[in-house]
């Protein structure tokens, strides 16, 4: 007996022919957030290149360094909240390398931690005409590779490469020398920021002062929000003439547990990450930052005022945390078409999940696959209705009525259409009013 699909009722054979079909839910959902970004200088890892760690994961043969290490304290404060980091080592750096005889080992990656590298060449207990190759780092034996006899036997590893010919020379234990960091160049940065551009995130931060740096990443977020359509935020510190809804301004650090002082570029690490993860019917207005005693430096009331009214995001102190004061975005310049709530970040994170959203649903399963007629407009229509009306569920907006907020119409031109959409994003109560009356 036939079987198979129909498309229509005109099959020959007898047989029984089905079509599967999903009963008609909704294709809209709320976006995955998470996903921060840094270029950073590092002493060890894949240069030029981005590295996507997740949080929990184990760096130490990525980058180096366990996460805890010093040298990795933006990847650790940036991973304290985001999901995902997108990390760009910007420097290349300077290859550590030892001659033992006529073998060479050079290290992997650029940087100093290449000088933590040694390679030892130890006589072989089954065979004394062999050799047992062993990479230690700091002492410890990440590789061995036993009952070489020449070099050309040997296997890169994840520290070090060969090169040489010939037979083995013994030895104790050498050093590799010469690994050096280098420096970052502005070019670097643009190098970075184009690599990102390709990638799917909500933030990037910069953790520099330079000014000139910061008018590249104020410009790269104004480009992809205003032009491209791709609605993201930059992190900077002390940049609020940015004056933009996509750039954070940060103006202080904080103290953590451990005694360690941040400054503000640095605390952009961990803005990026706890902007990129929250949800978008959630503030970071008084959060905490994580493993943190003490706002630095600390600001009276009316330095907090000021740097409020001036589009700065601060950490003040509070009950032995640094906490964050509000969770505003450096926009001060209020028009008709952006007005005052623009400059909360939790109202940018509800207007920007529905952009992106919007176009990545209609990229997914409407771009060229449904018609521009009545019916495909009528299922356009409540298909956002649909995804608004989750909005609102999830606390995002509010006021939402599906029968007349949401409007498709056929555009100018055949292939397009006319969507007017009204929301009220939800901000979180920051202020309470009391009277109190005294009988």
């Amino acid at each position: 007996m036939a079987g198979g699909t129909w498309v229509a009722q005109n099959k020959v054979r007898p047989g029984v022919y089905i079509n599967f079909a999903s009963e008609g839910a909704s294709l809209g959902t709320v976006g995955d957030r998470g996903v921060a970004a840094l270029g950073l200088t590092l002493p060890w890892g894949p240069a030029k290149t981005m590295m996507s760690i997740q949080s929990g994961d184990d760096v130490s043969g990525l980058l180096g360094y366990d996460i805890s290490s010093p040298q990795l304290l933006l990847v650790r404060e940036a991973l304290k909240r985001a999901q995902t980091l997108l990390l760009y080592r910007l420097n290349a750096g300077t290859k550590a390398t030892i001659a033992i005889g006529g073998l060479t080992a050079t290290a992997l990656y650029g940087g100093v931690r290449g000088n933590d590298l040694a390679i030892a060449v130890q006589a072989s207990a089954d065979d004394e005409n062999k050799f047992d190759v062993v990479t230690l780092l700091n002492g410890e034996a990440q590789d061995t590779q036993p009952g070489v006899s020449v070099a050309e036997d040997l296997k890169p590893n994840a520290w070090v490469t060969w090169s040489g010919t010939g037979a083995l020379t013994e030895s104790a234990g050498a050093t590799l020398t010469g690994g050096a960091d280098g420096t970052a160049t502005n070019a670097d940065h643009t190098d970075f920021l184009a690599a990102l551009e390709l990638e799917d995130f909500q933030t990037v931060a910069l953790s520099s002062t330079d000014s000139t740096l910061k008018g590249v990443y104020a410009a790269f977020a104004r480009r992809l929000r205003d032009d491209e359509g791709k609605k993201i935020q930059v992190v900077l510190e002390n940049d609020p003439t940015a004056d933009h809804e996509g750039v954070i301004s940060v103006k202080n650090g904080v103290v953590l547990t451990d005694g360690t002082v941040l400054t503000a570029a640095q605390a952009t690490a961990w803005v990026a990450g706890a902007t990129a993860a929250a949800t978008i019917a959630e503030s970071l207005t008084y959060k905490a930052y994580d493993d943190a005693t003490d706002a630095a430096p600390r600001y009276t009331n009316s330095q907090i005022e000021a740097a409020l009214e001036a589009g700065e995001f601060l950490f003040t102190s509070s009950n032995g945390k640094a906490i964050v004061e509000q969770d505003i975005n450096s926009l001060t310049s209020f028009t008709p078409d952006k007005g005052k709530p623009f400059r909360k970040n939790r109202v940018i994170r509800t207007l920007d999940g529905i952009a992106n959203d919007f176009k990545r649903i209609f990229e997914s399963y409407y771009l060229g696959k449904v018609n521009n007629d009545t019916d495909g407009r009528s299922l356009l229509q409540t298909e956002i209705a649909s995804y608004l009306e989750s909005l609102q569920n999830a606390g995002a907006i509010q006021n939402f009525d599906a029968k007349t907020d949401v409007s498709v119409a056929a555009g100018t031109e055949s292939d397009s259409v006319y969507v007017e959409l009204h929301v009220q994003p939800v901000d979180s109560i920051e202020k309470i009013y009391m009277k109190v009356k005294v009988k």
